[in-house]
């Protein structure tokens, strides 16, 4: 299988880091793509440009981080990533709504300030400042829940790759004043598959 991505991407990196923790690394080939630029040759292989895309063994391409992470926990027939706390399964969906929430915006914020200065958009700036500070605050309490206490799973993952959009965005600085969620930050990124896919600067 081939993995396309992208090293910035927060949701290509939560796929990488599936294929660390599942052992796939001999299954799955990492591709970079090129993506927003005219006439990629990537297009042809996935014609909306996102990033993270897997192809199959059998040629079948599948996009979104969420379903490529579900599916790749799955190819051993023994999933291990899904929230197993007890929890209905609403609560765990809401969680994951919540860290794709500050996700989306982030990657927002992030593709604004890499364009050129006189294109960007402050109110969108702020906008999404404003929404990673809210954000933030409200992870700091949610921290907490079970479903963040548990074994590592999908939707530990997705918050640890949004709050480890600090490295790419000098502006996003949510640790100071979140003691709980820096802690929590520091304790699962020092695992193997998060040292491996760290972004660069």
């Amino acid at each position: 299988m081939k993995l396309y991505i992208t090293p910035g991407s927060p949701y290509a990196r939560m796929a990488r880091i599936v294929v660390v923790e599942k052992g796939l690394a001999s299954r799955v080939e990492i591709v970079l793509a090129q993506t927003r630029v005219i006439d990629s040759p990537y297009y042809t292989i996935n014609p909306s440009g996102r990033v993270p895309y897997l192809v199959r063994d059998d040629g079948i391409g599948m996009e979104e981080s969420t379903f490529i992470c579900s599916y790749l926990d799955h190819l051993d027939g023994q999933p291990e990533l899904a929230p197993t706390t007890g929890e209905p399964e609403w609560e765990w969906r809401r969680l994951d709504a919540l860290a794709s929430s500050l996700m989306d915006g982030l990657s927002v914020w992030g593709r604004e300030i890499v364009r050129p200065e006189n294109e960007q958009s402050p109110r969108v700036i702020r906008h999404e400042m404003a929404r990673a500070q809210r954000m933030t605050e409200l992870w700091e309490q949610e921290i907490d829940h079970a479903v963040m206490r548990s074994k590592l799973n999908l939707v530990q993952i997705r918050l640890a790759c949004t709050l480890g959009l600090e490295a790419r965005n000098p502006r996003f600085r949510w640790r100071p004043g979140y003691p709980k969620l820096s802690a929590w930050f520091d304790s699962i990124t020092a695992r193997p598959s998060f040292a491996a896919t760290v972004p660069s600067p």
